[in-house]
Parts: structure tokens; C-alpha cells; sequence
């Protein structure tokens, strides 16, 4: 099988030579020449640009609201008023609502900080926090990474006369909350430029404006920045880049003592920090105070000026995490126990009563990713459930629920993830709308997962110093991601389990060149390899180095086989076959001769289990491999329904794979007799 296929499709850039020419011509190296042209860059000057960790920041005040919102802080911090920071449970929220309660306290603010229980409260400003911030004379709350969505309690913040102004960074419904300032680069009457900051980006903008110096205040504030920002997958490009960059510098030698202790609680070293250890390593610690209710270990982490605190604060963090952990892999087995059988829904909705909201986020992107489609995971509670949702192959989440929205009690969030509150009645026509949304989105077989691939390179480029002139790109993630290159036509050579049979390392031969690889939660049968094979390689570079010694490693991102002629993954055609709707033309595309069905089918009887499964663009590469012979997704798709229809074989499709079983004693039918095939030949048949 080939259940660890994880991309249908890859799309693979190719250099413009010119370009790459001109950057090795402006001292770029050439393996990154290659990757800068393959992602439109023509030379020096646009590469200067792209790379750029100095551009000049934006003034704050381009952004709608801002002067209404720092007049009234002012205002606040002049008469003495009781300000409340009003904060998100996550890492964007969490460190945006720490800048600005600490910043606004060294402005001689009266400041207390709220960040909402996430099991009691759910996110963002809601009733219970408004009247008890109230009861204890708060009389301006400024939000921070929430509040777009707040219309009825900015009119319930106005009935108690308390000022309210949202700052945000989410997208805009049609109406805004009744706010004293409503500051969101999202808004549609907004001019500022920059769309992609965080909830901590535009808490750092309106710091600035209060202050009035943007480089005082990152000087001291851009680990907070930074962190925001790469734990909620902003794009690193124009300010934002400058925020990491400049945030990673600050975290190597970070003068708050609970980022030092949680770096060396979770043994990240603070000198080789970057991107890639703030998503994988500090954030989820961080986010495990939110999602397991002790929100308050997560402030102190950032305030606190005391190690010892410091240091125990960072211990209960990464305990909480591994408690995460644990509920996270119970939560998902029982999801994958309830999933129904046989065809598989285009998205997947689900409802427990036992299930914990802080963790429900995490296990919903799991199953999207793994079965391919949008999931939505409700906790209920009485009459009512409270969903966390993540997306797959760029389904819209937030227009989705926008147009669901009249079966939903509330909603917010964006593309990729959202959440929001239904009635437990209306969880099953909530269930066949968005199976039906998802459906006309996805259109039948088409591969939903995509790789986007920078290059495909030869062997001898991957040398150490062509590998290291790849940092040039750094900070890397969304928006600039780490370079992504493929390798055809590569011989296995060798296969060696380590970290207790979890992981695959490799050993892969092109010509003279040998290449060490490894493939992590991956082993031979799950992605369907043996020495011996010939595949093509996904990975990203790196330079490994043990016990002293360097060496190139291919960190493998996806395998599969070879193809010796052209195997296209459109699918259109069948899909209009399926759909009734074929044309002369169209069935003429997918008719097969007589040697096409002879050869899948060969290749399928040469199986000695009799079972296959294999994600469908898998099994076409394989077959195209094996032949030599051209084959599009659509046609394999239409010889397994032709088979199947005369009793050879029996077909289950899953989410991402079909499993194929041979029926026993199978060999010889009439194909004639197949009503997929009568339909292709009346269909070819027709007048033009």
C-alpha cells in the first residue's frame, strides 16, 4: 500500500535560466540562485528586496482608528482609569495581551490583564469577563487578538459605560462592533498596507503610536513580536520579517527569565533558534496553558522578572504539554472510531459529550490532514456544542461558515481555522450542508494535497557549502518557507529503522552520488519502498552533524515512484463521466484499447494478496512505472469501474486511498458487457 503518500500532487517550479544566471552573476551561490528564480525572483535587487530583514516599519497611524484609539489610552492613563487588556488564549494572544498590559504599566497604568478560561468562557470578549472587569472599575477595556466579532457586547460594554476599542487582526464581518476604535488592518475602509499582522503585531502598533518611537518599543518588546507572529503562521514578508528576524536575535540572549527557562526546560538551544523551534518546540508549551485552563502560567511566563518563578512556571508548562498529549491521542482515537464506513463524507463533522475544547483544535487539523478533507470536532455540553474546525486543500472555513452562518449561534475565526457555537439540533442538517459545500469544492477525485516544490536539482548540487548558502533565506515559514527541492530517478540502496522503529533513514544512490535521507513516522510499508526501487524525492536540505562530523541529509518531505512516461492526475473527464454528463469528446479521452485494460490489469493480478490499497495517483504512477506507458488519473479510475463492473475486482473508495480486492477465480470476462464501457462507447458513438 501506499498510505504515507502524503501530496496527490507536486507542484514543481521550474527556474527561469536567465534569472538564475543574473543572481549567480549578484553573488548569490547557484542551488539558491535556483530557488530565488523558481520563486519569480529575476535578480539581485528583487532578492534584496525579498530577503530584506530592515525594511522601514509602517506608521501606525495609516491604520483606521488608530488616532482614535491611542487618544482615549491617553486619556485613560491621564485621568487614572482602570484599563483591563482583554486577550486570546493562545500564542498571539497571549503575548500581545502581555506587551500591552506591560507596556501600558510602565506608562503609569492602572492595567490588569484578562485572558478568558477557554472551557468556561470560549473565546473572546463575552458577558461573564465584561460584568466582572465592571464590578471591579474598569472603565476601558482595549482588546487584543479578538473583538471583530463582538457586537453584542460592545453594546452591553456601552449599556454599563465602560469604553471599549478592539484591536484585531481577524477577518471583518459586514458590521463592526460599536466601538470607541475598531483597529484591524482586515477592515475594508482600511489603508494600511500590511494586511498579514498578527494580534501582537498590531498590540506592538498601537504601543508605538502611544509612545510614538516604533524602534523603542520593538527594542524592547520583539520576542513577544516575534513569537506571535510565527506561532500563528503570519506570512514572513515586509514587517513581519522584520519582527522575527529581529525577535530571534533577542530570544538568543533573551533577558526574560521564563523564555530562558522554558529554552532550556524544552532543551532548545537560544543561540540556534529560529522559526522552526518557536512552531515545534516553545509554542505548543506556551498554547498548553490555554488549552489545559491554566491560562495564568502563560502570563507569568512572560512578566515575571524572577528566575526562580521562572524556572517553575517553565516545568509546569512542558508537564501541561505532555498532559496535552496524552488527552490529544485519546481524543483522536475515539474520532477515528466514529468515522462512518463506506464512502467517505467530503468533510467530517463530529460530537462528544466527553471531549476537552482546549485539545479538540489540535485533533481536528490531525484528521484533516491525515483523511484529507475540512473537519469539525463539537464539544457538547447540554443543548448546545462548541466546535473547533481546520481546513484541507484550501477550502474556505470562514466563507463557509459565513454562509452556514443562520445554523450557527456565533462563529469567527478564518480560512484555514475557525471556531464557533451551534444547538446540538442543528448539528445534522449543519452536517449534510457542509459535506455539501465541501463536495462542490473538491469535485470528485481530483488529489486535494499539494506539494509546492521550489526545484527539482541533480545530486552533485547538494553539496555542504551549496546547503548553508540556503540561509541567506532565513527566517523562514509562511510566506517564505525553507526550500523545498526534488531528486528523480532515485536508486534506494538502503533502509535502517532508527528512533525505536519510527523513523526511516535511507540510503539513496543517482549515478556516482550517494545521499543520506530521512524520512520521520515513516517506515517501508507504509509508504510502499524497497531497496531496490527507483523514486522521485521530495525533502528539504539540511546539514547534519554528529560526534563532529558534517554531512549533507535530505530531510524527506514525500516519496514516489518514478514514472518512465507521462501520468497527468486530471481527473475532469471521469468526473463528467460520473456525472452523466459526457461528451463524444470526453469519452473518446477515457475509452481504453484493449492493451491499456490488459496492462492495469496485469499489474493489478500480479499482486499476491490479492488486496490492494493505494492512494489513486499512487497506483497510477506505479502502473505507468511498471509499463512505460502514458496514463492519466481518469482513465485508471475508469478501467477499475469497468472491472468492477464485471465482477473482477470489488472497490472501496476511502478518503485519500481505494482499496482493491480481486475477486477469487478472476481472470476472463466480457468488458464489453460493462456498463461504464457501454456508456464511453454510446457516448464515443454520438454525432459530432
Amino acid at each position: 500500500m501506499c498510505t504515507n503518500v502524503k501530496y496527490g500532487i507536486w507542484n514543481v517550479n521550474e527556474p527561469d535560466v536567465g534569472a538564475v544566471n543574473a543572481l549567480v552573476s549578484g553573488g548569490y551561490a547557484p542551488l539558491t540562485a535556483m530557488v530565488l528564480a523558481s520563486r519569480g525572483i529575476s535578480g539581485p535587487k528583487q532578492a534584496s528586496d525579498y530577503l530584506s530583514c530592515n525594511a522601514p516599519l509602517l506608521d501606525p497611524f495609516l491604520m483606521t482608528d488608530m488616532g482614535l484609539a491611542a487618544r482615549r489610552v491617553k486619556a485613560a492613563l491621564s485621568r487614572g482609569e482602570k484599563i483591563a487588556v482583554f486577550g486570546d488564549y493562545d500564542v498571539d494572544g497571549i503575548t500581545a495581551t502581555c506587551l500591552l498590559t506591560d507596556f501600558l504599566r510602565r506608562q503609569g497604568g492602572d492595567v490588569v490583564s484578562y485572558i478568558p478560561g477557554r472551557l468556561e468562557e470560549g473565546y473572546g470578549l463575552n458577558p461573564i469577563a465584561i460584568h466582572q472587569l465592571h464590578s471591579e472599575g474598569v472603565r476601558l477595556i482595549v482588546t487584543v487578538d479578538c473583538g471583530i466579532t463582538a457586537i453584542a457586547e460592545a453594546a452591553l460594554c456601552r449599556e454599563l459605560g465602560i469604553d471599549l476599542i478592539v484591536t484585531d487582526h481577524h477577518e471583518c464581518k459586514e458590521q463592526l462592533p460599536g466601538a470607541i476604535a475598531v483597529v484591524d488592518p482586515h477592515r475594508p475602509d482600511g489603508g494600511y498596507p500590511h494586511k498579514n499582522l498578527s494580534g501582537v503585531g498590531v498590540a506592538f502598533k498601537l504601543a508605538s503610536a502611544l509612545l510614538g518611537d516604533q524602534e523603542q518599543v520593538l527594542e524592547e518588546y520583539t520576542d513577544m513580536v516575534c513569537l506571535g507572529t510565527v506561532a500563528d503562521v503570519m506570512p514572513l514578508q515586509g514587517e513581519n520579517r522584520v519582527f522575527v528576524s529581529r525577535g530571534l536575535r533577542s530570544l538568543a540572549c533573551t533577558k526574560r527569565p521564563g523564555l530562558a527557562a522554558l529554552m532550556a526546560e524544552c532543551g532548545c538551544d537560544p543561540e540556534t533558534v529560529n522559526a522552526t523551534t518557536i512552531g515545534f518546540m516553545l509554542a505548543p508549551r506556551i498554547n498548553a496553558a490555554g488549552r489545559m485552563g491554566q491560562i495564568d502560567l502563560a502570563i507569568d511566563l512572560f512578566l515575571t522578572d524572577d528566575p526562580v518563578k521562572a524556572a517553575s512556571v517553565a516545568r509546569k508548562l512542558c508537564d501541561l504539554n505532555r498532559q496535552r498529549q496524552a488527552v490529544e491521542s485519546e481524543i483522536y482515537a475515539q474520532a477515528v472510531a466514529m468515522l462512518p464506513g463506506g464512502q467517505p463524507p467530503e468533510a467530517i463533522v463530529l460530537a462528544d459529550e466527553s471531549w476537552h475544547q482546549g485539545v479538540v483544535g489540535i485533533v481536528a487539523s490531525r484528521i484533516a490532514e491525515e483523511y484529507a478533507c475540512p473537519a469539525f470536532l463539537i464539544c457538547l455540553d447540554g443543548d448546545h456544542g462548541k466546535a473547533s474546525s481546520r481546513s484541507h486543500g484550501g477550502f474556505n472555513l470562514f466563507s463557509s461558515l459565513t454562509t452556514l452562518s443562520p445554523l450557527l449561534e456565533s462563529y469567527g475565526g478564518h480560512e484555514l481555522a475557525a471556531g464557533f457555537t451551534i444547538s446540538r439540533e442543528n448539528i445534522p442538517e449543519f452536517r449534510r450542508r457542509i459535506c455539501a459545500l465541501a463536495g462542490l469544492y473538491y469535485q470528485g477525485d481530483t488529489p486535494r494535497t499539494t506539494l509546492d516544490v521550489d526545484c527539482a536539482v541533480t545530486a552533485e548540487l547538494l553539496t555542504i557549502s551549496g546547503i548553508e548558502s540556503l540561509s541567506v533565506l532565513e527566517p523562514c515559514g509562511s510566506g517564505c518557507p525553507k526550500p523545498t527541492l526534488m531528486i528523480k530517478n532515485l536508486t534506494i540502496d538502503r533502509i535502517t529503522m532508527v528512533g525505536g522503529g519510527r523513523h526511516m533513514r535511507l540510503r539513496l544512490r543517482s549515478g556516482h552520488c550517494t545521499l543520506g535521507a530521512i524520512y520521520f513516522s515513516a517506515n517501508p510499508q507504509s509508504v510502499s519502498i524497497a531497496v531496490g526501487d527507483v523514486v522521485d524525492v521530495a525533502f528539504t536540505p539540511q546539514v547534519n552533524e554528529f560526534r563532529g562530523e558534517r554531512s549533507v541529509q535530505m530531510n524527506v518531505l514525500d516519496i514516489r515512484p518514478s514514472c518512465a512516461a507521462d501520468c497527468s492526475p486530471d481527473s475532469s473527464a471521469y468526473r463528467q463521466l460520473l456525472s452523466g454528463d459526457l461528451t463524444r469528446d470526453t469519452a473518446f479521452l477515457l475509452l481504453p484499447d484493449r492493451n491499456t485494460l490488459g496492462l492495469i490489469w496485469r499489474y493489478l493480478a500480479a499482486d499476491p494478496s490479492g488486496i490492494i490499497q493505494e492512494s489513486p495517483l499512487c497506483l497510477c504512477r506505479k502502473i505507468v512505472r511498471r509499463t512505460g506507458k502514458p496514463l492519466t488519473l481518469g482513465q485508471l479510475l475508469t478501467c477499475l469501474d469497468i472491472f468492477q463492473d464485471v465482477g473482477l475486482l470489488a472497490l472501496e473508495r476511502q478518503h485519500k486511498y481505494i482499496t482493491i480486492r480481486l475477486t477469487q477465480g478472476s481472470g476472463k470476462a466480457d468488458l464489453t458487457q460493462s456498463q461504464t464501457m457501454q456508456r464511453l462507447l454510446r457516448a464515443a458513438s454520438k454525432e459530432s
